[in-house]
């Protein structure tokens, strides 16, 4: 009850109180492809999504719409450049970001991202390999499992020889272990990424970075969803046997530092094995063992001073890797919105069970 004078507190209204909720608006996206030798499959991956333009809604009763697709011409040595110029003019939806060279797919991804301007960035390859239908399984995902990015899970193999697609499976899984990051496993280009982390990774990423290890540096969680493979084009891929080992070194380079504490382990067990070894030269001396002159101080002080050598080369590494995380931009922290204002919180599943504001109107 309320004491005379005071201010009367009005009654908690219930979200649910007999007025229908306002509708939802739909999941906008902003779809990134990366341009190097797209001549030919470009115009048929436009057509495909230009019905996604108009809202659709999902198997799982989302609703989204695709509202620009960011063409980022990296330089490539086809007529890739023409094509883009006709797609901007023939479809409303397309944007074209020129670059200046030839700077890899990555880096087109980040500028293309940091071009976005959507609740949503999908990033896809050039070559139709992704299915642009397929970005409503991403959304159900994102949206069922709260995730802030969501990768296309391939169930065949890529459209590569068999060689490349076993190396980049291993490659993926020596780096996860060595990481203890289990996410790399579900590393691929068909990607889903709520819009301001995207734009924050695109900002902050420095040269060399591996981009989705940037982007697990600062997604709470990451999901996959299960997905096809096209055949895509028939164009020979842009990456030579260099550029992809330059590809995985990167990946190894920007996954941390605890490879670089190997170093320090290793040089810790040599270091115990030459102590053990010098005490069973020892015990040998003393029970009359009949070792070389020399042999036992030789490879006693061997181990012990490649031991200490490897442990100092370890803890200089550990330095080195500190500085490579902040020449890379490694954030210490991202201040982003509450996500129940951004694209999760407006799930047709989470409407439902949106906080009361002070007023008693559910927060949209």
């Amino acid at each position: 009850m309320n004491q005379p004078g005071s201010t009367p507190i009005p009654a908690k209204l219930e979200p649910n109180s007999g007025e229908s909720a306002p509708p939802l608006a739909p999941q906008t996206i902003s779809v990134v492809i990366p341009v190097y030798k797209g001549e030919h499959s470009l115009p048929g991956l436009m057509q495909e999504l230009e019905p996604l333009t108009r809202v659709t809604t999902s198997a799982e009763g989302a609703t989204f719409q695709v509202v620009e697709a960011i063409l980022v011409y990296d330089n490539g040595p086809d007529g890739s450049a023409a094509v883009i110029r006709s797609l901007e003019a023939e479809y409303p939806f397309v944007r074209v970001i020129w670059l200046s060279r030839n700077f890899g797919q990555h880096s087109a991804t980040l500028a293309g991202m940091a071009s976005s301007r959507s609740d949503w960035i999908v990033t896809m390859d050039e070559d139709g390999q992704h299915n642009p239908t397929d970005i409503e399984k991403l959304i159900d995902t994102a949206l069922d499992r709260n995730s802030p990015l969501v990768y296309g899970k391939p169930s065949n193999p890529a459209p590569h020889s068999n060689f490349r697609n076993a190396a980049s499976k291993l490659s993926k899984i020596l780096v996860s272990r060595l990481s203890s990051s289990s996410s790399i496993t579900e590393f691929q280009s068909f990607r889903l990424i709520l819009g301001e982390i995207g734009r924050s990774v695109a900002a902050y990423a420095g040269v060399g970075v591996y981009l989705d290890v940037a982007l697990g540096w600062i997604a709470s969680s990451v999901a996959a969803a299960d997905i096809e493979l096209r055949g895509g084009s028939e164009r020979a891929s842009g990456y030579t046997t260099r550029s992809l080992f330059s590809h995985f070194w990167r990946l190894i380079l920007t996954s941390g530092t605890r490879v670089l504490r190997l170093v320090s382990m290793l040089g810790v067990v040599v270091a115990l094995a030459g102590f053990i070894l010098g005490i069973y030269f020892i015990i040998e001396a003393l029970i009359g063992g009949d070792l070389p002159v020399g042999y036992t101080s030789t490879i006693t002080v061997l181990l012990f001073s490649t031991g200490a050598i490897l442990i100092a080369l370890g803890v200089v590494a550990e330095y080195v890797g500190v500085a490579v995380n902040l020449a890379m931009g490694k954030p210490l922290y991202l201040i982003v919105n509450d996500p129940i204002d951004g694209p999760l919180g407006r799930s047709t599943n989470n409407h439902k069970s949106l906080p009361v504001s002070r007023n008693g109107v559910p927060v949209s």
